[in-house]
């Protein structure tokens, strides 16, 4: 009886594991395309099973317990004066600080490793790309090639990406699932993210702050191509009549809600910096991290 029992609770556990683990093929997250979303997905595997050195033996012995001392087992040791064990402190104190000061040296290199604004080590020349957080909608100046894109991100696999982050509204957060880094975007600011692609595909982006009532469908496709289909994306924006100044700006930067992809074949070299400039007098803000900023002229 009690083996009949043990076999259902089993089953149980492991059709229940089974369904909760059924969806996870569409987690982006654990499913990379790039060098820098392949280093986060591992080190969120690494600490999720230091952790779980803990959490399953705990989560068992629990189980084996309750089962072990329950009312009707008579031949469980009672021992009602029982106060101390020193192999049960050692074990209890020493697993846990081992596996903290094994996190903590994992979270110290990591942070280094994977910081947004160390630069990618790569022979390949670096694509720049300007973002402007809108309501609701993403802005994408590409400065060197002077043309713009709303709600579609292009960038050719295997090469670095420098991305120049600021908005023109509510804080917001630039997050690329696939590619790694997730990035605040605030007004009269800028912040940096350097990101790659290392395979060619349409990759979702979002905003990962909420911002108002259109935040929702403030998304947006990042199209990791090859260079020759990066050119010809390049060719089609630039065939568009569309071009981007401030007069035109303005009217982009309206709330609007699910907006659509739009291409402008020219842009106002000076459009990321005048965003930024217009909440700082002038100036344009650079944050290093999270306490400290750097006025730059």
């Amino acid at each position: 009886m009690k083996e009949k029992t043990l076999r259902g609770v089993a089953s149980s556990v492991a059709i229940g594991l089974a369904t909760l683990l059924s969806g996870c093929s569409n987690l982006d997250l654990l499913n990379p395309k790039g060098s820098v979303g392949a280093a986060e997905r591992d080190l969120i595997a690494t600490s999720t099973w230091a952790m779980l050195i803990v959490v399953i033996p705990v989560i068992a012995m629990t189980l084996w317990f309750a089962w072990r001392y329950r009312a009707s087992n008579k031949n469980a040791e009672y021992r009602p004066t029982w106060s101390h064990s020193t192999g049960i402190e050692i074990a209890v104190w020493t697993i846990p600080t081992l596996i903290i000061l094994f996190l903590g040296v994992l979270t110290w290199k990591s942070t280094h490793e994977l910081d947004p604004y160390r630069p990618l080590e790569s022979s390949v020349k670096p694509i720049n790309v300007e973002v402007v957080a809108l309501d609701w909608k993403w802005l994408f100046i590409y400065p060197d090639l002077g043309i713009a894109s709303v709600n579609q991100l292009a960038i050719p696999v295997g090469t670095p990406v420098n991305f120049n982050i600021t908005s023109d509204s509510v804080m917001n957060s630039f997050f690329i699932p696939q590619l790694g880094g997730q990035i605040y975007a605030m007004a009269g600011m800028q912040t940096k993210l350097h990101l790659i692609a290392d395979e060619a595909g349409d990759y979702a982006g979002e905003s990962a702050n909420f911002s108002g009532k259109g935040f929702s469908d403030m998304k947006f496709r990042a199209l990791a191509q090859s260079p020759e289909d990066f050119n010809a994306w390049v060719a089609k924006v630039r065939a568009s009549s569309n071009s981007l100044d401030m007069n035109r700006y303005n009217v982009v930067s309206q709330p609007g809600e699910k907006a659509p992809v739009t291409y402008f074949s020219s842009v106002d070299p000076k459009l990321f910096h005048n965003i930024i400039a217009r909440y700082n007098n002038g100036n344009v803000l650079d944050l290093q991290d999270n306490s400290n900023c750097k006025a730059k002229g």
